[in-house]
């Protein structure tokens, strides 16, 4: 179905105004959302979501719907996954709790605007050249078995290629000024942290893309249906980022299963390439009788994987053990490197404490594995060290 310039129009107006509102009325003052705050917003845009993808259905028919939610959900699951190493940037760039938002933001808005590039870039080759879906299935297979493979939070770098360039090119400080991107130091005008780790997360969505957009492409070919999937699993981002901040690192096989679903997707794929064939040296350049793999049999496969992980993610005794590991690094680090405050720096150890108790209580397989963690050790013993030394004044 041919969607006509006004209704991209519209759309594009719609998100931009999104966007706006949430700069707006959420980011633009400083602050630490509450669970109901991230809650209730996380929920708006999800339902927003949910009834553009129902217009579709009404307006397009099953198949068009069907291909909507089915890209919306791989989208949203993919999403969540880079959440992740989001987390390890802004810890790595040590930002202040109640500036991540800005952080996020400004990352999604770069997101939108780096994938849209490769959306138009994506549906160009795809309408130029059939062969593109061999290449598009071997970028999942690919990206598929490196998901596959255990990596710690050590695999994950804040200092990619475009933050390195950013310290080449300008004068950096390593302290922030406020949410200032920029701030003067000894009669120089400098780029504060807070602008590397925006630059940090928007390159390192550029290497996102590479698989999301390919994924999503497997799903439907339409530019229109790619680009409102893909923009509205990111719109809600950041508050999904503050509602489920604390269950992050629980999802223990959240990789696997997405390791799943973009497999799967790669094959169909390269299934569909073998049925519109042209390529010379696979069957003299004739389309091959194959089977393949219908919307409706993807929706029900990536949702089906996706309950089944985060169902085994969540009742995982290491899933819970992980979680709390995770937060107690956590509020270790704030309390030792980013926050000032007396008040809440005596809240942040009174979690802390809470967590370590938790920790202790743990089958003694799991706190082994805690003891090996020489980082983490390191720094629990160095925030009471530090809080002895704070009482003692």
């Amino acid at each position: 179905m041919t969607v006509p310039g006004y209704v991209w129009a519209l759309t594009v107006a719609g998100i931009i105004g999104l966007l706006l509102f949430d700069f707006v009325f959420h980011v633009r003052k400083a602050h630490i959302p509450t669970l109901r705050e991230a809650g209730v917003w996380s929920t708006l845009y999800i339902g927003v979501a949910v009834l553009f993808g129902v217009g579709v259905l009404l307006v397009g028919g099953t198949t068009m719907g069907a291909e909507y939610f089915a890209g919306y959900v791989t989208e949203k699951a993919l999403s969540v996954d880079n959440l992740f190493v989001f987390l390890v940037i802004m810890s790595s760039f040590k930002v202040p709790r109640a500036d991540q938002q800005k952080v996020l933001l400004i990352g999604i808005v770069i997101s939108l605007v780096a994938r849209t590039g490769f959306i138009l870039l994506g549906a160009a080759l795809i309408e130029a050249f059939a062969w593109v879906f061999y290449l598009f299935g071997l970028i999942l297979l690919i990206t598929a078995g490196n998901l596959a493979r255990p990596s710690g939070e050590e695999s994950r770098s804040a200092d990619n290629l475009m933050v390195r360039i950013a310290r080449k090119l300008f004068r950096t400080t390593t302290e922030y000024d406020g949410d200032r991107m920029f701030t003067m130091r000894d009669g120089h005008r400098v780029m504060t942290p807070m602008l590397l780790v925006m630059v940090a997360i928007g390159g390192t969505d550029l290497l996102f893309a590479l698989d999301s957009i390919p994924a999503i492409f497997g799903l439907t070919q339409s530019a229109y249906l790619v680009f409102t999937a893909t923009a509205f699993s990111l719109l809600g981002l950041r508050q999904l980022y503050f509602l489920i901040d604390g269950l992050l690192n629980r999802l223990v096989y959240l990789s696997f299963g997405l390791a799943v679903i973009l497999a799967f997707i790669g094959v169909k794929l390269i299934l569909h390439a073998l049925h519109e064939n042209n390529v010379p040296f696979i069957n003299d350049g004739q389309p091959v009788n194959v089977a393949e793999i219908s919307t409706g049999l993807s929706l029900v496969v990536i949702f089906g994987v996706l309950v089944v992980t985060i169902v085994a993610s969540l009742t995982s005794r290491w899933g819970r053990a992980q979680n709390v590991i995770y937060a107690a690094r956590r509020h270790a680090t704030e309390y030792l490197e980013i926050e000032n405050d007396p008040t809440r720096r005596a809240e942040i150890f009174g979690l802390l404490a809470a967590e370590e108790q938790t920790l202790r209580a743990l089958p003694e397989k799991y706190r082994a594995r805690i003891r090996e963690e020489d980082k983490l050790m390191s720094l629990l013993h160095r925030a009471h060290t530090e809080r002895d030394r704070e009482l003692s004044r």
